[in-house]
């Protein structure tokens, strides 16, 4: 009876093992993306408590107060969207994954501390539209996601004793210029932010064309 061969261990995926001790080996994904989902919840929910409007007004000062809810509104939608493709994002790479290790699990740590952050720097945004610290601290916090979101997938693209489902060097490299695209251009967007910062947000925009460049390039 032949007994079947024993894959070769992964030579730097021992070395990590070594390195991080009882951190190595912490099971299947499972519970990792159930944290995902909450803080990712939680964090969705909470833009939403700024868009409130006082009680007690009449009807002149009620109208003014809806009227004055548009940048909470606008900038709770543009979170909202952002951390909805974070999130889809993060299921993707982590339905990828096998088993996870202590360094899968602090980068999605991190990345979900910076995740849990963003309400703080959208409601500044909401009521200091037109300051450049509210705009550049806005685009530096998702660059910051972004770039950990990048992390993360290059964690598992790069380390298949990890995963259970097979990543070609044309998805990988192309996935992660999608990743650095958002780092990108929201990173160049803090300094523009103490020059103007509308013309900052405006900068936001160029995501579209490259997004959708890169895109086509994923697909082909």
């Amino acid at each position: 009876m032949t007994t079947p061969a024993t894959p070769a261990p992964d030579p730097a995926s021992s070395d990590d093992d070594e390195a991080l001790g009882p951190l190595a080996h912490q099971g299947t994904p499972e519970r990792l993306t159930a944290l995902s989902d909450g803080i990712f919840s939680i964090a969705m929910t909470l833009l939403v408590l700024d868009v409130r409007v006082a009680p007690d007004l009449d009807d002149r000062a009620f109208h003014q107060a809806l009227a004055d809810t548009w940048p909470n509104v606008l900038a709770y939608a543009l979170s909202f969207a952002i951390l909805g493709g974070f999130w889809r994002g993060q299921r993707r790479i982590l339905a990828h994954v096998h088993h996870v290790d202590g360094r899968l699990v602090w980068v999605t740590l991190t990345e979900l501390g910076a995740v849990a952050l963003l309400p703080f720097p959208t409601a500044l945004l909401s009521e200091y539209t037109h300051q450049s610290p509210a705009v550049a601290l806005y685009s530096a916090a998702v660059a910051l996601i972004a770039l950990l979101h990048m992390a993360l997938w290059v964690s598992v693209w790069k380390r298949e004793h990890l995963r259970r489902l097979p990543i070609t060097d044309h998805t990988g490299r192309w996935m992660a210029a999608d990743m650095a695209a958002t780092v990108a251009v929201t990173g160049v967007a803090v300094p523009i932010a103490f020059l103007s910062p509308q013309a900052a947000m405006w900068s936001w925009l160029a995501l579209w064309p490259l997004k959708a460049f890169i895109g086509r390039e994923l697909k082909s």
